[in-house]
Protein backbone atom coordinates (compact mmCIF):
# COMPACT_ATOMS: atom_id res chain seq x y z
CA UNK A 1 0.00 0.00 0.00
CA UNK A 2 2.59 2.53 -1.17
CA UNK A 3 1.04 5.80 -2.34
CA UNK A 4 2.63 8.29 -4.71
CA UNK A 5 1.60 11.94 -4.72
CA UNK A 6 2.49 14.87 -6.94
CA UNK A 7 1.04 18.19 -8.03
CA UNK A 8 0.60 20.14 -11.25
CA UNK A 9 0.31 23.87 -11.66
CA UNK A 10 2.91 25.56 -9.49
CA UNK A 11 4.20 27.79 -12.30
CA UNK A 12 1.00 29.17 -13.89
CA UNK A 13 -0.34 32.58 -12.88
CA UNK A 14 -4.00 31.50 -12.87
CA UNK A 15 -6.09 28.55 -11.82
CA UNK A 16 -5.65 25.92 -9.11
CA UNK A 17 -2.73 23.79 -8.11
CA UNK A 18 -3.98 20.21 -8.50
CA UNK A 19 -2.58 17.14 -6.74
CA UNK A 20 -3.22 13.44 -7.08
CA UNK A 21 -2.49 10.43 -4.89
CA UNK A 22 -2.22 6.96 -6.45
CA UNK A 23 -1.75 3.45 -5.10
CA UNK A 24 -0.86 1.24 -8.04
CA UNK A 25 -1.72 -2.45 -8.29
CA UNK A 26 1.58 -4.41 -8.49
CA UNK A 27 -0.32 -7.25 -10.21
CA UNK A 28 -1.69 -4.95 -12.91
CA UNK A 29 1.27 -2.90 -14.24
CA UNK A 30 0.84 0.09 -16.53
CA UNK A 31 3.41 0.64 -19.29
CA UNK A 32 4.75 4.09 -20.12
CA UNK A 33 4.27 5.94 -16.82
CA UNK A 34 6.74 8.82 -16.51
CA UNK A 35 6.95 12.43 -15.39
CA UNK A 36 3.84 14.00 -16.95
CA UNK A 37 5.94 16.83 -18.43
CA UNK A 38 7.88 14.27 -20.51
CA UNK A 39 4.73 12.87 -22.13
CA UNK A 40 2.62 14.21 -24.98
CA UNK A 41 -0.87 15.44 -24.16
CA UNK A 42 -2.37 12.48 -26.05
CA UNK A 43 -0.21 9.98 -24.12
CA UNK A 44 -1.06 11.65 -20.78
CA UNK A 45 -4.79 11.43 -21.54
CA UNK A 46 -4.53 7.72 -22.44
CA UNK A 47 -2.42 6.93 -19.36
CA UNK A 48 -4.75 8.90 -17.09
CA UNK A 49 -7.69 6.76 -18.16
CA UNK A 50 -5.63 3.57 -17.74
CA UNK A 51 -4.39 4.62 -14.28
CA UNK A 52 -7.94 5.35 -13.12
CA UNK A 53 -9.01 1.92 -14.38
CA UNK A 54 -6.07 -0.18 -13.11
CA UNK A 55 -4.84 1.52 -9.93
CA UNK A 56 -6.00 0.09 -6.62
CA UNK A 57 -6.94 3.59 -5.41
CA UNK A 58 -6.58 7.14 -6.62
CA UNK A 59 -7.79 10.58 -5.58
CA UNK A 60 -7.47 14.14 -6.86
CA UNK A 61 -7.59 17.34 -4.80
CA UNK A 62 -6.61 20.97 -5.25
CA UNK A 63 -6.13 24.45 -3.84
CA UNK A 64 -7.78 27.28 -5.75
CA UNK A 65 -6.23 30.65 -6.64
CA UNK A 66 -7.57 32.35 -3.49
CA UNK A 67 -6.01 29.68 -1.27
CA UNK A 68 -2.72 29.99 -3.17
CA UNK A 69 -2.76 33.75 -2.61
CA UNK A 70 -3.52 33.28 1.09
CA UNK A 71 -0.84 30.68 1.98
CA UNK A 72 1.67 30.81 -0.97
CA UNK A 73 2.19 28.30 -3.77
CA UNK A 74 4.51 25.95 -1.87
CA UNK A 75 2.11 25.60 1.07
CA UNK A 76 -0.86 25.26 -1.33
CA UNK A 77 0.97 22.50 -3.25
CA UNK A 78 1.66 20.62 0.00
CA UNK A 79 -1.94 21.13 1.17
CA UNK A 80 -3.33 19.85 -2.15
CA UNK A 81 -1.15 16.72 -1.84
CA UNK A 82 -2.28 16.22 1.77
CA UNK A 83 -5.92 16.55 0.65
CA UNK A 84 -5.37 14.02 -2.16
CA UNK A 85 -3.77 11.47 0.19
CA UNK A 86 -6.53 11.98 2.76
CA UNK A 87 -9.20 11.56 0.07
CA UNK A 88 -8.07 7.98 -0.61
CA UNK A 89 -10.55 5.44 0.76
CA UNK A 90 -7.70 3.61 2.53
CA UNK A 91 -4.75 4.79 4.60
CA UNK A 92 -1.48 4.03 2.78
CA UNK A 93 1.43 2.41 4.62
CA UNK A 94 3.82 4.98 3.18
CA UNK A 95 3.60 8.02 0.91
CA UNK A 96 6.24 8.88 -1.70
CA UNK A 97 6.21 12.59 -2.51
CA UNK A 98 7.75 14.25 -5.55
CA UNK A 99 10.17 17.01 -4.51
CA UNK A 100 12.14 17.88 -1.40
CA UNK A 101 9.33 18.91 0.97
CA UNK A 102 6.69 16.79 2.69
CA UNK A 103 3.05 17.63 3.35
CA UNK A 104 1.85 17.09 6.92
CA UNK A 105 0.59 13.52 6.84
CA UNK A 106 -0.43 11.02 9.50
CA UNK A 107 1.52 8.23 7.77
CA UNK A 108 5.26 7.77 7.05
CA UNK A 109 6.39 9.72 3.98
CA UNK A 110 9.52 10.21 1.91
CA UNK A 111 10.37 13.12 -0.38
CA UNK A 112 12.10 12.11 -3.63
CA UNK A 113 13.56 14.77 -5.90
CA UNK A 114 12.64 13.84 -9.48
CA UNK A 115 10.38 11.14 -8.05
CA UNK A 116 7.86 11.45 -10.88
CA UNK A 117 10.46 9.90 -13.21
CA UNK A 118 11.81 7.40 -10.64
CA UNK A 119 8.72 5.94 -8.93
CA UNK A 120 5.75 4.73 -11.00
CA UNK A 121 3.23 5.68 -8.29
CA UNK A 122 4.51 9.29 -8.24
CA UNK A 123 4.58 9.40 -12.04
CA UNK A 124 0.98 8.16 -12.10
CA UNK A 125 0.00 10.91 -9.65
CA UNK A 126 1.74 13.53 -11.78
CA UNK A 127 -0.21 12.35 -14.84
CA UNK A 128 -3.60 12.44 -13.08
CA UNK A 129 -2.87 15.89 -11.62
CA UNK A 130 -1.71 17.36 -14.95
CA UNK A 131 -4.63 15.94 -16.94
CA UNK A 132 -7.15 17.20 -14.37
CA UNK A 133 -5.59 20.66 -14.21
CA UNK A 134 -5.50 20.94 -18.01
CA UNK A 135 -9.18 19.88 -18.14
CA UNK A 136 -10.05 22.64 -15.68
CA UNK A 137 -8.10 25.23 -17.68
CA UNK A 138 -10.14 24.26 -20.77
CA UNK A 139 -13.29 24.94 -18.74
CA UNK A 140 -11.92 28.33 -17.60
CA UNK A 141 -11.12 29.05 -21.26
CA UNK A 142 -14.84 28.76 -22.03
CA UNK A 143 -15.61 31.41 -19.38
CA UNK A 144 -12.67 33.71 -20.16
CA UNK A 145 -11.72 33.02 -23.81
CA UNK A 146 -9.70 36.22 -24.31
CA UNK A 147 -6.89 34.82 -22.10
CA UNK A 148 -6.53 31.69 -24.29
CA UNK A 149 -6.12 29.35 -21.30
CA UNK A 150 -6.74 26.39 -23.64
CA UNK A 151 -3.45 27.08 -25.37
CA UNK A 152 -1.01 27.96 -22.54
CA UNK A 153 -2.86 26.50 -19.50
CA UNK A 154 -2.23 29.81 -17.63
CA UNK A 155 1.56 29.71 -17.79
CA UNK A 156 2.97 33.26 -18.16
CA UNK A 157 3.61 33.09 -21.91
CA UNK A 158 4.04 36.24 -23.97
CA UNK A 159 0.46 35.90 -25.31
CA UNK A 160 -0.95 35.39 -21.80
CA UNK A 161 0.90 38.41 -20.41
CA UNK A 162 -0.32 40.53 -23.34
CA UNK A 163 -3.93 39.42 -22.69
CA UNK A 164 -3.47 40.16 -19.00
CA UNK A 165 -2.21 43.67 -19.85
CA UNK A 166 -5.15 44.26 -22.17
CA UNK A 167 -7.98 42.80 -20.08
CA UNK A 168 -6.66 42.86 -16.53
CA UNK A 169 -6.90 39.82 -14.27
CA UNK A 170 -9.96 37.57 -14.12
CA UNK A 171 -11.26 35.87 -10.93
CA UNK A 172 -9.02 32.80 -11.38
CA UNK A 173 -5.77 34.75 -11.69
CA UNK A 174 -3.39 34.40 -8.74
CA UNK A 175 -3.19 37.91 -7.31
CA UNK A 176 0.03 37.20 -5.38
CA UNK A 177 1.98 36.16 -8.48
CA UNK A 178 4.35 38.80 -9.89
CA UNK A 179 2.74 39.70 -13.24
CA UNK A 180 -0.76 39.84 -11.72
CA UNK A 181 0.36 41.63 -8.54
CA UNK A 182 2.21 44.27 -10.58
CA UNK A 183 -0.87 44.85 -12.74
CA UNK A 184 -3.12 45.19 -9.69
CA UNK A 185 -0.67 47.61 -8.07
CA UNK A 186 -0.86 49.84 -11.15
CA UNK A 187 -4.64 49.61 -11.63
CA UNK A 188 -5.61 49.82 -7.94
CA UNK A 189 -3.69 52.90 -6.82
CA UNK A 190 -5.50 54.82 -4.07
CA UNK A 191 -6.97 58.18 -5.03
CA UNK A 192 -4.40 60.94 -4.76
Amino acid sequence: MICGTDEAGRGPIAGPVVAAAVILDPNNPIEGINDSKKLSEKKREALSAEIKQKALYWAIAQCNADEIDAINILQASLLAMKRAVEALPVKPEKVLVDGNKLPQLSVPAEAIVGGDALEACIGAASILAKVERDRQMLAWHELYPHYDFAKHKAYPTKAHLEALAEHGPCPVHRKSFGPVARMLAVTCKPDE
